[in-house]
């Protein structure tokens, strides 16, 4: 799958998944290269983490879409394969002012995949298709 994100996060992402593996922890030097290359939304987004705020919703037909409960307790559908995230904090920080790679929601997309915290659920292709298609919520 081709990344959006510069190679200095996805080596961050590689060097958590790595370390959580052998450790099931991430350490504080790995917790400060992600403050530093992430800002502000880090924290709140290993907040999400640690709350198990992440769904990965699969269809048979291999379709994935992640459903992130933010911090307010609204629901957002997250799509990592795209880079996208309906929140207002993505539309106008990441999309509009161009002052973040991501928001708190996608970022804990890809932390919870690099430790292994996404929860997972199943869900039909019709459900997904109306996901996608923005009609109606699994």
């Amino acid at each position: 799958m081709r990344s959006f994100l510069p190679a200095v996060a996805e080596q961050l992402f590689r060097d958590i998944q790595q370390t959580h593996q052998e450790t099931s922890q991430i350490p504080d030097d790995l917790l400060i290269a992600l403050k530093f290359v992430f800002g502000p939304c880090a924290l709140q987004a290993l907040d999400l983490v640690d709350q198990h705020s992440v769904t990965c919703l699969s269809s048979p037909s291999g379709r994935k879409a992640f459903q992130v409960i933010g911090g307010s307790g609204r629901l957002y559908t997250c799509f990592v394969s795209c880079h996208y995230c309906p929140c207002p904090a993505f539309a106008y920080t990441v999309l509009r002012r161009n002052e973040g790679l991501l928001c708190k929601h996608i970022l804990a997309v890809y932390l919870c995949q690099a430790t292994g915290g996404t929860q997972q659920e199943s869900v039909s292709d019709q459900q997904m298709s109306a996901l996608l298609g923005g009609t109606a919520a699994p």
